[in-house]
């Protein structure tokens, strides 16, 4: 790489940052995490309740659904807390409706029963790539919200079709980089955001040409980077779950 197009953190253009996981963070939800990407850090925490929306009464099946917010001084600068004046802004309502999203994607929700999961993620520290913390973070919760609830199969283990990751790519200084951090995604003229499963398939993207439009050709090597992170984040998802011992319930990796 060349050296006017090293990353603020020294990071290569394929790099994800270092990423820890702290599950069962707080005492008294059913399942919680501390999700650390670099200086970005996000609770997580997932609370099991009963009833349903009333458009599901009677349907048999459960709903899993997230809230997100941003602490007041979670960026350099404070901010109102959000939802004190009414309606939490749109970028806020865009994000809790992704991380919900992504999350129903991989959980049978008849398995619920009659019963609503909700995530809350807040974000204690933003430094980028916020939302894909929220949604790598939001299943960790999730996952160990259900087993706590002893909602799992006859196999014994939560009804959960696969690991769902969220990674940030975009093009920065006319390259295309891996999970950006705030200084680069400010920068970006192509933002885009992926939730992917541990078996490669897409649940949603969102894309966007910040300054400029994009090209096939840049898409493609964007998703190709989306997928190469992915990867690495469900392996240490994976890791996080394979034994439920002490020793693992925090996990590092880049």
């Amino acid at each position: 790489m060349r050296k006017d197009k090293l990353r603020p953190d020294g990071r290569r253009a394929d790099q994800l940052r270092p990423v820890k996981i702290t599950r069962s963070y707080l005492r008294h939800p059913e399942g919680s995490c501390l999700i650390e990407v670099g200086d970005t850090k996000v609770l997580c925490a997932a609370s099991l309740e009963t009833g349903v929306p009333t458009w599901m009464d009677g349907a048999g099946r459960g709903w899993v659904t997230a809230e997100y917010a941003m602490l007041p001084r979670s960026t350099h600068t404070r901010s109102p807390r959000e939802g004190r004046t009414g309606r939490p802004p749109g970028r806020t309502m865009e994000i809790q409706r992704l991380v919900g999203r992504c999350l129903r994607a991989v959980t049978d929700l008849r398995a619920l029963g009659e019963r609503r999961l909700v995530v809350d993620c807040d974000v204690i520290q933003a430094d980028g790539g916020t939302r894909a913390a929220a949604i790598t973070g939001g299943f960790v919760a999730l996952r160990d919200a259900l087993a706590a609830a002893g909602v799992i199969t006859e196999a014994g283990e939560p009804p959960l079709s696969d690991v769902v990751a969220g990674v940030s790519v975009g093009v920065v200084a006319g390259e295309p980089r891996l999970d950006l951090c705030y200084a680069e995604d400010s920068e970006a003229v192509v933002d885009m955001n992926c939730a992917i499963t541990g078996a490669g398939h897409l649940v949603e993207i969102q894309a966007s040409g910040e300054a400029r439009p994009f090209s096939d050709a840049e898409f493609g090597q964007l998703l190709a980077l989306a997928h190469q992170g992915a990867a690495v984040l469900t392996r240490l998802v994976e890791q996080l779950f394979d034994r439920d011992l002490p020793s693992l319930r925090t996990h590092e990796g880049t």
